[in-house]
């Protein structure tokens, strides 16, 4: 089966666009110059060498393929932080406002909104926006035209909280650490059908969908929508914040590379190198057909995620070991995090993945089985159709100017002994390792085939699992000795 690429080149209309039909091949891993030093990717920003000193091809030397980067949705991204010479003022009207305490997750919203990854969302929904994304999958602007919103971006409210803001047009929103974050303008109070928003986003009430476990059966009855004025920049000062590069940041980075492609990846498990090969193969794709400077975003989901999933820090420090080792090239590799929490809602989220990318400049998007996809919460089978993410991403309203990467499967070979692409005629010789077998191999401290990840990087998820269970005996003795 061919890789389809649609590829849309600068100033030619959309009705227009060019097909191409590639056959797939493998391509060795180039081992780029490794030039970061060997230690926690949290306690430095290890790829600043190439984001200061690489070397620039000049603008003169690129292609008449040139590839603009794509223009954010609905106009000119969003910009929601107060300006720091207003911070004060708004700081000290915020004190007077009713308050409405946020959760870590809808902290992670905050953060999402006021950067522009949701433009043109200039809030929280209110309930026009909210029933639109619900129902439609996207929003009507006021010129007729049609952005993709997936996901509803909401804050829920309980009855005490609606009684305290009353008939208050503002409200102050309350941080995790009980610091005031932000004002919510003009506010709209509207009704939380739990039940139906849940079926309309996962397509499924069944117990056990770890968003809605999480989130949504806690909240409160009422949602509340309204203008964002984030009182300072979001920061998490975790060692990671020099990584989560806002839709602006990332333009100009793609800028100052003079990127003439930028193809994202998003992620929230561990790098191997079936992942490897197919950034990989990507990047030669782009460059026969053309381009000169395509760059790689690898873009690992930083929000909330479920329980069993590697943390983001253990995840950051294994795809600095993937860059160290050369199996991704720095040179043309950026590494960024990406704010937004996790709702494992399949082709419905997989939408909100890729649009949050044009925001951030990527005009190429790449799409591979089930993702953002997980097992049944409650039968044994996939919760999704694991062809239907890339096949909805392909007709998406809203997305038709972001072009769709779909791959042939990845799989290890144990012939050649290195992960490829799956061949049909010869699939007695492919193993197929998921993510939850790969946490279950470095929990149980058996290692993968050779060839499946680099050895460096396989190190940081074992250590990861062995002080797990390191905390897990010492928490028992515990409650042996107290009992």
């Amino acid at each position: 089966m061919s890789l389809t690429i649609k590829l849309q080149l600068n100033n030619i209309s959309t009705s227009s666009i060019t097909c191409l039909n590639l056959n797939p091949s493998t391509k060795k891993i180039h081992k780029g110059p490794n030039f970061i030093v060997s230690k926690p990717i949290y306690h430095s920003n290890l790829l600043t060498p190439y984001v200061f000193h690489q070397k620039i091809t000049p603008l003169k030397q690129m292609s008449s393929i040139k590839s603009s980067l794509i223009d954010p949705d609905g106009g000119s991204l969003v910009d929601l932080v107060v300006p720091e010479a207003q911070r004060a003022v708004k700081a000290s009207e915020a004190e007077s406002l009713p308050k409405v305490k946020l959760t870590k997750i809808d902290f992670e919203w905050v953060h999402v909104i006021s950067e522009g990854w949701a433009n043109p969302l200039k809030g929280f929904m209110r309930e026009n926006e909210y029933l639109q994304s619900l129902h439609f999958n996207s929003l009507k602007m006021e010129d007729g035209s049609v952005v993709n919103m997936s996901l509803p971006i909401v804050l829920a409210i309980d009855d005490d909280a609606k009684q305290t803001i009353g008939s208050s047009p503002d409200v102050a929103l309350l941080g995790p650490n009980q610091d005031l974050v932000a004002i919510l303008r003009r506010v709209e109070i509207y009704k939380h059908n739990k039940e139906e928003r849940i079926a309309r986003t996962w397509g499924t009430v069944a117990p056990g969908l770890p968003y809605v476990e999480e989130v949504i059966t806690p909240a409160g009855n009422w949602l509340i929508g309204g203008d964002l004025e984030v009182l300072k920049p979001i920061k998490y000062n975790d060692g990671l914040d020099h990584y989560r590069l806002s839709p602006q940041q990332l333009r100009k980075e793609f800028d100052r590379r003079q990127a003439d492609a930028v193809f994202a990846f998003q992620l929230r498990n561990p790098v191997h190198n079936g992942h490897a090969l197919l950034m990989n193969d990507t990047r030669r794709r782009l460059l026969e057909m053309g381009y000169k400077n395509p760059i790689l975003l690898l873009h690992p989901l930083g929000g909330y995620t479920k329980a069993d999933d590697v943390p983001l820090d253990v995840r950051m420090e294994q795809h600095s070991k993937v860059l160290e080792d050369g199996v991704l090239d720095p040179e043309t590799t950026i590494v960024a995090i990406f704010p937004s929490p996790m709702h494992y809602a399949g082709p419905t989220e997989v939408q909100w993945h890729a649009k949050a990318r044009i925001n951030a400049g990527a005009n190429f998007y790449i799409v591979g089985r089930d993702p953002a996809g997980m097992g049944h919460p409650t039968e044994k089978r996939d919760l999704y159709d694991p062809d239907h993410g890339k096949k909805v991403l392909s007709m998406a309203p809203g997305l038709e100017k972001l072009n769709i990467l779909p791959f042939k499967v990845a799989a290890y070979d144990t012939v050649e002994k290195k992960m490829a692409f799956f061949d049909p005629s010869r699939a007695k010789d492919f193993l197929f390792i998921s993510g939850t077998k790969m946490r279950t191999f470095a929990r149980t401290g058996e290692n993968p085939p050779d060839g499946f990840m680099c050895p460096s990087g396989w190190q940081v998820l074992v250590k990861y699992y062995e002080s797990l269970q390191a905390e897990e005996e010492v928490s028992q003795k515990s409650a042996v000795l107290s009992s």
